[in-house]
């Protein structure tokens, strides 16, 4: 099979490094210093479940050089996932299957506005892995694994087959009937965390202690699973507890990603989550009037980011 792996940060340089221990060719697609590091040294990952280095069949820039692939893996941030495709669409054929890793709920949609259905899987990874300098990966605790699932709902032969693919490569790997609802379970806690954490600027501990920011937590989840509920998504009450129990559990001095974008100045996910819920509220008549004051709020950040 040939495997490629589309950005080669946390997600997809623990997975695809993994990837490369298996008896596959995988591509690295990676930028500028870092893809120098990986092509003469490969990709070095410090993992608490144990070093090793990725030594990938082809690490490269160049999508004149990558062959056809039957499996890509989508490790770039979600606001570049239509750009990417975009990129990828030449260089495919209609036998590719495409899985997104991204945080956000709109991923395989945003595949599906350029590729048919039949080549799109829904999926999530659970794991905390970044890069750390030019070609290295740390991955520093939390058990990583894939969860993916077919768009239809179908445990088909090729969800099994990666399923097993998966595991080989020596990773957790949940093959699910609904996969749009731990999508949304995910999206749920990490979109309800990351907005108001851009906005504060503080910690999960000092926005827990304060009653007011809490409970300006608890109405951007419920806008979050009203939406949900209103595009079909099968959430219950109890994966809004579990959401809080989670946030509960957080570590005082946790802050999320797209925080630590925003308040870094860097591009950030703030269109993909809060800004995601706003238009989708609208479309479907949902009122979301704290996610669109955290989105309108951060927005001028998040242009000037990108400007």
């Amino acid at each position: 099979m040939n495997i490629l792996i589309y950005g080669i940060g946390g997600v997809g340089g623990y997975f695809g490094g993994k990837l490369t221990k298996t008896k596959n060719h995988v591509t690295f697609i990676a930028r500028g210093k870092h893809l120098e590091a990986i092509q003469k040294n490969g990709l070095e990952v410090t993992s608490y479940k144990g070093d090793f280095v990725a030594e990938p069949d082809l690490a490269t820039d160049d999508l004149n050089e990558i062959p056809t692939s039957n499996l890509v893996i989508l490790g770039v941030k979600s606001w570049q996932v239509p750009e990417t495709i975009e990129a990828l669409k030449p260089y495919v054929n209609a036998e590719t299957l495409f899985l997104p890793l991204q945080n956000g709920a709109s991923n395989a949609e945003k595949i599906l506005e350029v590729l048919p259905d039949a080549q799109v899987l829904g999926g999530l990874c659970r794991i905390v892995a970044f890069k750390d300098g030019p070609g290295k990966i740390k991955h520093p605790t939390f058990e990583p694994s894939i969860t993916f699932g077919e768009l239809d709902g179908s445990l088909s032969e090729r969800a099994k087959e990666l399923q097993a693919l998966f595991e080989e490569a020596g990773f957790t790997a949940h093959l699910v009937e609904d996969i749009q609802v731990e999508i949304w379970k995910k999206f749920l806690f990490i979109c309800t965390i990351s907005g108001i954490g851009g906005l504060t600027r503080v910690p999960m501990g000092k926005i827990r202690s304060s009653a007011y920011l809490f409970k300006m937590m608890q109405d951007t989840a419920k806008e979050i699973f009203n939406v949900a509920k209103a595009k079909g998504i099968a959430l219950t009450e109890k994966h809004m507890e579990a959401v809080f129990e989670a946030i509960q559990n957080q570590g005082a001095e946790v802050t999320a990603s797209t925080q630590r974008d925003i308040m870094e100045g860097k591009p950030s996910e703030l269109n993909n989550f809060n800004g995601y819920i706003v238009r989708e509220g609208k479309r479907l008549g949902v009122s979301v009037p704290v996610n669109e004051m955290i989105f309108e709020c951060l927005l001028p950040m998040e242009k000037e980011a990108r400007s």
